[in-house]
């Protein structure tokens, strides 16, 4: 399961409340939403189907992970933390290089994904995700109900879900295993409409020309990417076919 990205602290905004500006604050994390999974599908399909690039990963001769494979592994979490901590003291630009290369880190890390799953079922799942998270990014864009107390239910929920993903990696019970997967897509359904909702209001309250704006419209595509790529691979865990 990718990590989930914590709340972020924002300084030094404009405060405008206009709807027009809000639009266009979500268009830029949608933006940057498509640009990581661009990024990451691409160096996915890289890795996992040329040799020489799987090489770097796992070595031939004994069939071991390399240190390229651990790194790949663990530097989105280190990713994610360096630009949730350093948002106001980097760079736009510093903050731009740091979500590509976390973005291009974790299409690494899924690559294996397309050795272990067929690649029809890795693209039905993928088709389900993008169907299932645009519905339910729609509903939290247009909903008037406000789902603050819901989005603090469905984190609590994700707490949940990493403590027993953690047992379960020591109990290896395969029932536990598809009882997170089915409480994972849940969780990160919720989160979807929640996060979507919550973006629109930051967005209202934001001028889009203003540095701040753009680091924020980077950082909600990094929260809607997890979303995503969560609910992406919970969804394979149920559905997908092993080859």
């Amino acid at each position: 399961m990718e990590n989930q990205n914590p709340d972020y602290t924002y300084k030094n905004v404009i405060q405008i409340e206009d709807a027009d500006q809000s639009r266009k604050f979500i268009a830029g994390v949608f933006s940057w939403m498509f640009v990581a999974l661009g990024i990451s599908s691409i160096a996915a399909y890289l890795f996992a189907s040329t040799p020489s690039l799987l090489q770097l990963l796992v070595d031939p001769a004994t069939g071991q992970a390399t240190i390229l494979f651990w790194v790949a592994m663990f530097s989105p979490f280190a990713f994610v933390l360096i630009m949730s901590f350093g948002i106001n003291r980097i760079s736009y630009l510093g903050l731009s290089l740091l979500y590509i290369a976390y973005s291009a880190a974790t299409g690494i890390s899924l690559s294996f994904i397309l050795l272990i799953y067929t690649a029809s079922s890795v693209s039905g799942v993928f088709l389900t995700s993008s169907v299932v998270f645009g519905i339910m990014a729609v509903a939290g864009y247009t909903t008037k109900t406000d789902l603050t107390k819901f989005g603090s239910l469905m984190m609590m929920l994700l707490v949940g879900i990493i403590v027993a993903t953690i047992v379960n990696f020591f109990l290896h019970s395969s029932g536990l295993s598809m009882l997170i997967s089915y409480i994972g897509v849940a969780v990160f359904v919720g989160l979807t409409a929640y996060d979507v909702q919550k973006l629109k209001r930051i967005g209202a309250g934001l001028e889009y020309g203003d540095a701040s704006a753009k680091k924020m419209a980077l950082m909600g595509g990094l929260t809607l990417y997890l979303d995503f790529v969560n609910l992406f691979l919970f969804l394979l865990r149920i559905f997908g076919r092993r080859r």
